[in-house]
C-alpha cells in the first residue's frame, strides 16, 4: 500500500507540475534559467533571498507577546494548575479518552511500557529507525526490543518485514509516525487483531496530523507525545501520554505520580499509592504547560502554512527525475517536522547524493545528506549486561537505504513565496546539469 500511495502522489506532483508552468517561466524570469551555469562553476546563485531572511524564514519555535504573558503569569502566581489546564485542552484537541502530562517524552514512554505490565522476555516490534527514547525505556522492565525496518520512501514501520520477525514471545508493536508522516493505522490495527498483538503509538513528530478524520495518538491502546522544543508544539521540555482506558492509565500515571491515586476510584488497586506512587516523580513543569496552552491554539493554523510552504515547492521539484518525497495516502493529513525529507534514486537521477547536494548547497539551498542513527547499530543493544533478554541485532536493508538516499531540506515556517520559488529553480538548474555532475 505504501509503494502504491507513493507512486499516485508522483502522478500527482506529475500533473502539478505540468499545470504550473506559467509560474514556473515566471519564476525563471525572475531569478534566472536553468540553463545557466551552475554556481559551482562559477555562474550566479539561484538562491539570492538575503541570509538572515534566508534564516528567520526556517526560525523555530515560534514565540510572542502571548507566550511570553503565560510564563510570566506562572511566575507571578507560581501554581501546577497550568498542567490540568494544558491536559484538559489536549485531551479535548485529540478527542482521547484519558491523557497524562509528563515531563518528557521519555518519562510517557516509560510509563507507557510500566503499563503494559508484560512479564519479563515479551518482546515489542519497533523501529530502529527511531530515537533512543522509543526503545531504551523497554530495558527497565524487562522487555525486549525487536527491530523492524522501514520502507525508506516512507520512513514509517514496515508491516511487512514486521510479520517476518514475529515469534511466540511477541506481544505488542510501537509504528513511529516519522517527521508527522502517519503510519498506515488501519492495516496495523488489522494485523495487530490478526496475531494478538497490542498496538502502541509513538506521535512524538505527529501534532495535529490525523488519518480517516481520527488523530494519530489515538489509534493505539496508547500513544506518546513530545514537547521538546523542535516539535510541532514547542513547549521547551515536555510530553504527554496518552490513554484508551482507565486501567492502563492507572498504572501508567502511578508510575511517576506520587500525588494522583487519590482521585482514581474506590476499587482501583492504585489508590493506596497516594503520596509515594511507584518511585519516580514524572510530572511537567507548569511553565511548559502554560507555553503549550497558548501554543496549541496556534498548532493547526501553523502546520496549515507549514505544509502549503511545502506542497509549493514539493509539487514542482517532485516532478524531476529521481527526486521523491515522503509521500503519504490521500485519507491522511500529514504534518511536518523538523525537516522536508525528500529521497534521490541516484540511478534515476543520473548524479550521486553528494554531487547533488554539493550542487544545491552551492545555488544557495540548505539541503543536507541526511543520515540518522540507527539504534540497533549502537553499542548498548549488544551488550547483554543492561537486558533481561538481548536483542538480536539484524540486518535492516530499508533504513540503510533511507540513510544513503535521504536529502533533507528545511521547512520554511513563514510565508515565503519567493524564497520558495528560488530553491525550485536551484533545484531544476541542478537536474539540467546533471549530466555534468554524473
Amino acid at each position: 500500500m505504501a509503494a502504491e500511495s507513493t507512486e499516485s502522489n508522483r502522478g500527482h506532483t506529475r500533473r502539478s507540475f505540468v499545470k504550473s508552468a506559467g509560474a514556473v517561466a515566471a519564476g525563471v524570469a525572475l531569478v534566472g534559467s536553468p540553463r545557466e551555469t551552475l554556481a559551482a562553476a562559477g555562474g550566479p546563485k539561484a538562491v539570492q533571498y538575503p541570509d538572515d531572511r534566508h534564516t528567520q524564514a526556517c526560525r523555530w519555535p515560534l514565540y510572542g507577546p502571548k507566550d511570553e504573558e503565560a510564563v510570566l503569569d506562572v511566575i507571578r502566581r507560581p501554581s501546577y494548575r497550568p498542567i490540568e489546564q494544558f491536559e484538559k485542552d489536549w485531551r479535548e484537541y485529540l478527542g482521547a479518552s484519558y491523557v497524562k502530562a509528563h515531563c518528557n517524552g521519555t518519562s510517557a514512554l516509560a510509563s507507557l511500557y510500566f503499563a503494559l505490565d508484560l512479564p519479563a522476555g515479551s518482546e515489542i516490534l519497533v523501529p530502529s529507525y527511531t530515537f533512543f527514547a522509543t526503545i531504551m525505556p523497554m530495558r527497565l522492565f524487562g522487555l525486549v526490543p525487536v527491530f523492524v525496518d522501514i520502507n525508506p520512501r516512507t520512513l514509517n514501520f514496515d508491516l511487512e518485514d514486521a510479520r517476518r520477525r514475529l515469534t511466540k514471545n511477541t506481544r505488542a508493536l510501537i509504528p513511529v509516525h516519522w517527521l508527522g508522516r502517519p503510519c498506515e493505522m488501519d492495516d496495523i490495527l488489522s494485523f495487530g487483531r490478526e496475531k494478538g498483538l497490542i498496538v502502541l503509538e509513538d506521535a512524538a513528530h505527529a501534532h495535529g496530523a490525523s488519518m480517516q478524520g481520527k488523530k494519530m495518538g489515538t489509534w493505539g491502546r496508547m500513544a506518546i507525545f513530545s514537547y521538546q522544543a523542535s516539535k510541532p508544539l514547542p513547549m521547551i521540555e515536555g510530553g504527554m501520554g496518552v490513554y484508551q482506558n482507565r486501567a492502563d492509565y492507572e498504572r501508567g500515571t502511578t508510575f511517576g505520580n506520587y500525588d494522583l491515586p487519590s482521585g482514581y476510584p474506590q476499587e482501583s488497586g492504585y489508590r493506596k499509592y497516594q503520596g509515594t506512587g511507584l518511585g519516580l516523580k514524572f510530572r511537567m513543569h507548569p511553565v511548559s504547560a502554560a507555553l503549550g496552552r497558548v501554543q496549541l491554539r496556534e498548532l493547526d493554523r501553523r502546520n496549515a502554512m507549514i505544509t502549503a510552504q511545502v506542497r509549493r515547492l514539493n509539487d514542482r521539484i517532485c516532478a524531476l527525475p529521481g527526486l521523491y518525497e515522503q509521500g503519504a495516502r490521500p485519507d491522511m493529513q500529514r504534518v511536518y517536522y523538523n525537516w522536508n525529507m525528500l529521497s534521490l534514486d541516484e540511478a534515476q537521477a543520473g548524479m550521486s547524493r553528494a554531487a547533488c547536494v554539493k550542487a544545491l548547497r552551492a545555488e544557495g539551498v540548505r539541503a543536507s545528506a541526511h543520515q540518522y542513527r540507527l539504534q540497533h547499530e549502537c553499542a548498548v543493544y549488544a551488550e547483554p549486561q543492561w537486558w533481561h533478554h538481548p536483542p538480536q541485532i539484524p540486518q535492516l536493508p530499508g533504513s540503510e537505504q533511507a540513510n544513503r538516499t535521504a536529502l533533507g531540506l528545511p521547512l520554511f515556517t513563514a510565508e515565503v513565496p519567493e524564497l520558495v520559488e528560488q530553491y525550485a529553480v536551484a533545484f531544476e538548474k541542478v537536474w539540467a546539469h546533471r549530466k555534468e555532475l554524473a
